[in-house]
């Protein structure tokens, strides 16, 4: 695996990660524990919650204690913690293409603390939507004739549809790939570290996430059964009012979690073209930046309006690798646990976990999208 190709010494990077001592990171750290509930909230709970019924058909919160491993050393960036791990040059490769997979898959301010309002917001509209979902499906009763058999279908389809739930169901932890992001906003101290903070802030972030995925999940499959549609909500007819109004929710939701997943990606591309083209760094390269990004997603969203299909690629080629597999070997390439310890046979089971749900669900993902486009006229 990874951790065997990669030297052991530390790497020496021409830009050091943020010191607390050296200030040189301009970053404003004055969020509170509560602002990584709701910015982990708003990134982990998305529209995906909608599909998981659709899924059910078919079928590593380690990053906060890294995030501070080097003592006076804060890893504000996935990549960054990437590099410490695997050197200055492979690590940024290994993990800055999925991350950028994730963001852009799951998608104008400077930073995600100056969103924090807007996350807020987007983090109780996807709890109030999605306990509509749940809510309305229990209200309006099972479907007549449900059922729960498997879909009537081919082997070969059948085998390539549960491979796609499974990266369907993976999506619900996209928020790992901006933990460190999120993190990277509270302020830490030798007496009372950043992870304290964040590990309450996502201890609370997972309770949202329980009481929002499992009752969406199984109320929405128990109503409608195999014939449920991959947007639950489009299966709730009435009240008309309501449906409407969680649809709006959905809609104020996308527009907090865009923020929360693009953050990173600006920064990124901003910087690159700043040292590369010797671009000024102002609001003319950001509107041209951002405005560019917002044009090509909405671009592909038009495009490709596959939704169950979408969610089990990405969250089997991206989802699956941020969540499972890299955090994983980066502890294990660091904190280096005894062979065969607790740490070190749970951290190689979920790295084994995360490869099969990558492989699997991204071969559904791409042949379920081939199939379902030769029935679907583009812009129609």
């Amino acid at each position: 695996m990874f951790a065997v190709m990669v030297s052991t010494s530390p790497p020496q990077p021409k830009e050091a990660p943020y010191s607390e001592k050296s200030g040189e990171n301009h970053r404003v750290r004055q969020a509170k524990w509560w602002y990584s509930t709701f910015h982990t909230v708003t990134a982990m709970i998305g529209a995906g919650v909608l599909s998981l019924p659709y899924a059910m058909a078919y079928l590593g919160w380690q990053l906060i204690q890294l995030h501070e491993c080097v003592p006076g050393v804060r890893f504000d960036r996935y990549y960054d913690l990437g590099r410490h791990a695997f050197g200055q040059r492979l690590g940024k490769w290994i993990v800055l293409p999925q991350q950028l997979i994730v963001q852009v898959g799951c998608n104008v301010m400077p930073d995600i603390n100056s969103i924090s309002g807007v996350s807020l917001a987007a983090a109780i509209m996807s709890l109030s939507y999605s306990t509509i979902a749940w809510v309305g499906s229990l209200s309006q009763g099972r479907a007549p004739d449900v059922s729960y058999e498997y879909k009537k279908t081919s082997d070969v389809d059948s085998m390539f549809r549960v491979f796609n739930a499974l990266g369907q169901i993976t999506t619900p932890f996209a928020g790992h790939a901006v933990i460190l992001e999120i993190q990277s906003t509270i302020p830490s101290a030798p007496e009372k570290p950043s992870s304290i903070a964040m590990w309450r802030g996502a201890v609370w972030a997972y309770f949202v996430n329980a009481i929002c995925y499992f009752p969406v999940a199984l109320v929405g499959y128990w109503a409608f059964g195999q014939d449920v549609a991959d947007n639950v909500l489009v299966a709730l007819e009435k009240p008309a009012w309501l449906i409407a109004a969680a649809n709006l929710m959905v809609f104020v939701h996308v527009i907090g979690s865009y923020q929360i997943y693009a953050m990173p990606f600006f920064e990124v591309v901003e910087k690159t073209l700043v040292a590369r083209f010797k671009v000024t760094h102002g609001l003319g390269l950001r509107i041209f930046v951002r405005s560019t990004y917002v044009a090509f997603t909405t671009f592909v969203a038009v495009t490709f309006p596959f939704f169950g299909d979408l969610l089990g690629l990405f969250g089997g080629f991206g989802f699956s690798s941020t969540t499972y597999i890299l955090p994983c070997i980066i502890w294990l390439k660091i904190k280096k646990p005894q062979r065969f310890s607790l740490s070190w046979t749970f951290n190689w089971g979920c790295i084994f976990f995360g490869v099969s749900i990558l492989f699997t669900s991204t071969i559904g993902g791409v042949r379920n999208v081939v199939v379902d486009s030769s029935t679907y006229d583009f812009y129609s």
